[in-house]
């Protein structure tokens, strides 16, 4: 591992510097963050480091010193996604954005540390015993179906391994494994979904969830497979099969096992899941229990706010998926019980097209051109919280210090608690 920068405060200042190579921690080599941190726990450590000489070098550390050791390493290389799947959102992308947008993870290490979902493809003997022995659990896979001849055709790889035994073979060896299904109508729903989340609860609790979630379809899909997005009625069916399998897996597990994404339920028209439905919300991240979240928590908490003293006029910016319930639900009862002068707006995806409703997937661009039509009305602009990078960046590379200087109005980016904003706001 190359070490790209050594802090002041590091045990290896003045010893090790920029160029320098940790290669081994008690004698085992590392071949990356995750091998370092796996083999940092240990009591003692031995580090020994390769000067751009070759020379190397050994120090002991206690256990004290090996939380941080104050070293920046290179970024380790990521395995890339060898899959052509029919659905897949980076092929549905202009060109001209920044380049890790076009970049395909399919890397296990991803899945432990930051829940990315992988498909099992590229796995090397050697990785599955690394997964194993560094206990690397729970992993997040897409599986889309438990057919292997349609699970290669929506993949577009006619190589792909079978995926029962993959995962058989992960979860007996005590890895567990959460599970994604990306519906295609006409595809893998219906009796294909109902047969796939069968199959996955055979291998429970290995396999300790499932989240099923609505193909997302953006206006770039020249020369790419024809699908089309879900109908109210289509998801509607969807939701049938599904609580009916959650049935017949409380009745064997006391678990539900499998979930719905968000959409599926605004779509259709159906209410939301109670949030005890959703368990240990194991799908958060993947737009599962989102709205219902804040929902619960904004029923729960409301009383605690004041009647708003302030004069600013709010305007809150979503996505159209969530704007139905977010307006009827919140900004009603803000403006009738609390006096807030408040509105929710949806905001038209543009940039990817229409049939992109999620609010993660809007752009500074879009945002702007709403934002630029109410601030004659409205005194603050709330952004969604999900709608930027740790970097305050936005899909397009629109930065929020940019989109600020432009709006004519206080712009804030809500928390996804909505009474932290609101209250945030009363101060």
């Amino acid at each position: 591992m190359e070490i790209i920068a050594v802090d002041p405060e590091s045990p290896f200042y003045g010893y090790v510097r920029k160029g320098y190579r940790l290669i081994s921690i008690n004698g085992r080599p590392v071949r990356d963050q995750l091998d370092c941190r796996y083999h940092l726990a240990e009591e003692k450590v031995v580090l020994e480091f390769q000067s751009p000489s070759g020379k190397n070098e050994s120090f002991e550390l206690e256990n004290d010193f090996t939380t941080d050791l104050g070293l920046r390493f290179a970024q380790d290389k990521i395995k890339a996604c060898r899959n052509k799947c029919i659905f897949c959102f980076v092929h549905q992308q202009p060109k001209g954005m920044r380049r890790p947008l076009y970049f395909r993870d399919d890397d296990y290490r991803l899945s432990f540390t930051h829940g990315n979902f992988i498909t099992l493809s590229n796995l090397k003997e050697e990785d599955i015993e690394r997964i194993v022995s560094q206990r690397l659990s729970p992993l997040y896979v897409s599986v889309h179906t438990t057919d292997d001849d349609l699970r290669r055709k929506m993949f577009g790889n006619r190589r792909l391994p079978p995926i029962i035994p993959s995962l058989k073979e992960l979860t007996s060896r005590g890895i567990k494994i959460h599970t994604q299904i990306v519906a295609c109508p006409g595809i893998n729903d219906g009796k294909v979904l109902s047969q796939t989340v069968s199959d996955l609860f055979e291998l429970y609790p290995g396999i300790a969830s499932v989240g099923v979630v609505p193909v997302g379809l953006t206006r770039y899909r020249d020369n790419l497979p024809e699908l089309k997005p879900f109908s109210p009625a289509e998801a509607d069916e969807v939701l049938s099969i599904l609580h009916s399998l959650q049935r017949k897996c409380r009745a064997q597990s006391q678990t539900r096992f499998v979930c719905a994404a968000d959409e599926f339920y605004i779509l259709s028209g159906r209410k939301l899941p109670s949030l005890h439905e959703y368990e240990d919300m194991p799908q958060f991240e993947n737009g599962i229990g989102m709205m219902r979240l804040l929902l619960s928590d904004f029923k729960r908490r409301r009383r605690y706010l004041e009647k708003y003293r302030g004069k600013e006029r709010i305007a809150i910016l979503t996505g159209k998926i969530a704007y139905p319930i977010l307006q009827e639900e919140v900004v009603a009862w803000l403006k009738k019980e609390r006096s807030f002068k408040i509105e929710a707006f949806p905001v038209t995806n543009d940039f990817w097209g229409e049939k992109i409703t999620v609010s993660g997937l809007l752009t500074g661009t879009d945002l702007m051109k709403s934002a630029n039509n109410l601030t004659e009305k409205y005194d603050i602009i709330l952004l969604p919280p999900n709608c930027l990078n740790d970097d305050n960046l936005f899909l397009d590379d629109m930065n929020l210090t940019e989109f600020r200087k432009k709006i004519n109005a206080r712009v804030l980016v809500g928390r996804y608690s909505m009474i932290d904003t609101l209250r945030e706001m009363e101060q």
